[in-house]
């Protein structure tokens, strides 16, 4: 391999790592937003929720 292609290659790694590090930082904040929705409709519907009439 030439100089040219370890660069290329190294440069590649870098980009990929970064993207998975981004691609996490969603997942981890998508992941908080549905846990908020969760425990603020639970809160906001209290815990009679389970004793309504079907």
């Amino acid at each position: 391999m030439s100089s040219e292609q370890v660069h290329e290659d190294n440069a590649e790694e870098k980009r990929r790592k970064a993207q998975r590090a981004r691609n996490i930082a969603i997942a981890l904040s998508l992941a908080a937003f549905v846990v908020i929705l969760y425990v603020a409709t639970w809160a906001k519907l209290g815990a009679n929720v389970l004793n309504r009439p079907l």
